[in-house]
C-alpha cells in the first residue's frame, strides 16, 4: 500500500465540506425533524411552528453560500434531502394526523401524494439547475407548499376552528392542489433576483416596516394570507403574462418587447448603480 492511500486516499476524497451554509441547512433538518416528533405527540401548532422555523433556514442556507461564494454539490444534495424531510414528510404527517386520520385510504393517499409530489419537485429541480431561467421556478415550491399547510393549522388554532365535517375536505382540496401546483409547469417568482444589499427607494423601507409590523400584529392570519397568495400568484400571473405577449404586436421586435418588459425591474436596478 502506498503512502498516499496510507494517508487517507486521494486528495479528492480528503476535502473538505463548507461549514456555514450547511449549519443551516441542519437547522432546516432537525425542525423537520422536531415538526415530526410533535405530530407523533398531537402538538399540531408546535409542528407546524416548527416548519415554519424550517423555511427560514431553507431560505438562509442557500443565500449564505452565495454570499460566502461557499456554494457546492454537496451542499446542494444536502439540502435536497433536508428539504424532503422538512417540508415533505413532515408537512404529510401533520395534514393526516391533524385531519385526515377518519378518512382512512383517502387520508392517507392524500398525505402521500403530497410528500410524493415533493420529493419529484425536488428531483426535477435539481436536474433544472443552470438549464432554466434562475428568475423563476417551474412548479411550486415544496417549501412555499410546506409552509401554507402549517400556516392552515395555525390560522385554525387562532381563529378558524374548523369542524370535524369540514376541516377533512378542506384539507383533502388544499393537498390535491398543492400537490398539483408542485409538479406543474407553472412557473412562480424565485426571489433570487432581490438584491437586500443593493440601494432601494426610501419607500421600500417604510412598506418593509409596514409588512414587519402587520406580521407581528396578526401573525397567523398574515402568514396565511401570504403564503396562500404566493401560491395563486404562479396560477393567476401565468395567464396574464400569456395575454401580455398575445397584446403585443409580433412585428417589430414583439418578442423582444415583452422580454424587455419582463426584466424591466432587473433593468431599472442595474441603471440605478451604474
Amino acid at each position: 500500500m502506498t503512502a498516499r492511500f496510507m494517508r487517507g486516499g486521494p486528495a479528492a476524497n480528503r476535502r473538505g465540506v463548507y461549514l456555514l451554509p450547511n449549519l443551516f441547512t441542519t437547522g432546516n433538518l432537525l425542525s423537520g425533524f422536531y415538526a415530526m416528533i410533535a405530530v407523533f405527540n398531537a402538538d399540531y401548532v408546535f409542528a407546524a411552528a416548527a416548519i415554519l422555523v424550517a423555511t427560514v433556514f431553507d431560505s438562509l442556507d442557500g443565500r449564505v453560500a452565495r454570499l460566502t461564494k461557499t456554494t457546492s454539490k454537496f451542499g446542494v444534495e444536502y439540502d435536497s434531502l433536508a428539504d424532503l424531510v422538512s417540508f415533505g414528510v413532515a408537512p404529510g404527517l401533520l395534514i393526516y394526523s391533524w385531519a385526515l386520520t377518519n378518512y382512512g385510504r383517502i387520508g392517507w393517499v392524500a398525505a402521500f401524494l403530497f410528500v410524493a409530489c415533493g420529493a419529484l419537485r425536488l428531483a426535477r429541480f435539481n436536474v433544472q439547475v443552470g438549464t432554466v431561467e434562475g428568475r423563476y421556478f417551474v412548479g411550486l415550491p415544496i417549501p412555499a407548499a410546506a409552509g401554507l399547510i402549517a400556516a392552515t393549522v395555525l390560522l385554525d388554532d387562532h381563529i378558524l376552528r374548523l369542524g370535524a365535517a369540514m376541516k377533512p375536505l378542506l384539507i383533502v382540496v388544499m393537498t390535491y392542489v398543492l400537490a398539483f401546483l408542485m409538479v406543474s409547469n407553472i412557473r412562480y417568482w424565485s426571489f433570487k433576483g432581490v438584491e437586500m444589499h443593493a440601494r432601494r427607494p426610501f419607500q421600500v423601507l417604510v412598506a418593509a416596516v409596514l409588512v414587519v409590523m402587520v406580521v407581528t400584529a396578526a401573525p397567523q392570519v398574515m402568514l396565511f394570507a401570504l403564503f396562500a397568495a404566493y401560491a395563486a400568484s404562479g396560477v393567476v400571473l401565468g395567464p396574464l403574462r400569456a395575454a401580455r405577449r398575445k397584446l403585443v404586436p409580433a412585428a417589430g421586435g414583439g418578442a423582444a418587447v415583452v422580454d424587455a418588459l419582463d426584466d424591466d425591474l432587473t433593468d431599472r436596478e442595474v441603471r440605478s448603480r451604474s
